[in-house]
């Protein structure tokens, strides 16, 4: 029986995680539409969790155990970081990111210099450079989500525009590649991707977003939809890569099992932890009150 293909079926293997993917979708989508929608403080709160469990699915694939206080006040300050920037202050938000981010590479040099002496053999296995790599990467998304939704005019149709392309890149990506497969797209650091899938999320991000404009404002100008959609479409690609890159240089196939079917929220928010600090840019450059696609 040929790799790769139960039950004798060419190309089986390429859909066995569909099912659970399906139903995951089926149950996190409803919660995340839901708070999104309802904005201020269910939006607040369901960012604060995802932002909490993000910090510590980082530290354990950084090689930290659940003990010590960087366990604790790591994901508590990117949690802290979701409340100042929802409650209008994401300059704060951002020194705080800036801050944590001295306070991980201070602690960690002590904890190496203590190492370095014997004291604590076991801080030799951590990946502390690493560790504080993760407080922008998820802290720059931290302060973007909230201060993108907080727009009262706007923020609503400005988060559902950038859902919408993630969304649909990652869905249009996973079936083309594996429909129609052909040269990978980046081998060495996730071999499952290819060409075909990246143009077919591509598109589909373009698809997603003009029918997004469209149902959200009128007279809508479909350049001036594309223009944006490119952008966040391809930065959505480049964070899967990322985070496949990362997961690759940790020796680990998903950064964790709270999702059936997709591994643990970094696996299902690594394009959005990089399109979302993109999105808030390009929304703080056309201004308050203005949708993305004008």
């Amino acid at each position: 029986m040929p790799s790769g293909s139960p039950g004798g079926i060419p190309g089986g293997s390429r859909w066995g995680d569909l099912n659970r993917r399906v139903i995951s979708a089926l149950v996190i989508l409803p919660v995340a539409l839901g708070c999104v929608w309802a904005g201020g403080y269910p939006y607040l709160l369901f960012v604060s969790v995802a932002c909490l469990l993000l910090g510590h699915e980082w530290l354990t694939m950084c090689g930290y155990t659940r003990s010590g206080p960087v366990f604790f006040w790591f994901p508590v300050t990117l949690a802290a970081v979701v409340v100042a920037s929802g409650l209008g202050a994401p300059g704060s938000g951002l020194l705080v990111v800036l801050l944590g981010f001295v306070a991980v590479v201070a602690f960690e040099w002590k904890a190496d210099h203590a190492a370095a002496h014997g004291m604590f053999a076991a801080v030799r296995t951590r990946r502390p450079f690493f560790l504080a790599l993760g407080m922008p990467y998820v802290g720059l998304a931290a302060v973007a989500l909230p201060w993108l939704r907080a727009d009262p005019v706007a923020g609503l149709a400005n988060t559902l525009f950038m859902l919408a392309i993630i969304w649909a890149s990652d869905i249009g990506a996973y079936m083309i590649g594996r429909i129609v497969g052909g040269p990978k797209l980046a081998p060495s650091i996730s071999p499952g991707k290819t060409w075909s899938g990246a143009i077919g999320g591509l598109v589909s991000a373009m698809l997603a977003s003009l029918g997004v404009a469209a149902c959200l404002t009128s007279g809508i100008s479909a350049s001036d939809v594309i223009g944006p959609a490119i952008v966040l479409g391809v930065i959505s690609q480049v964070g899967d890569l990322l985070e496949s890159a990362l997961k690759r240089h940790f020796g680990v196939k998903d950064s964790g099992r709270i999702i059936p079917g997709h591994g643990g929220l970094f696996d299902r928010l690594d394009a959005l932890l990089a399109v979302a600090p993109v999105a808030a840019l390009l929304a703080f450059t056309v201004g308050r009150g203005v949708v993305l696609w004008r």
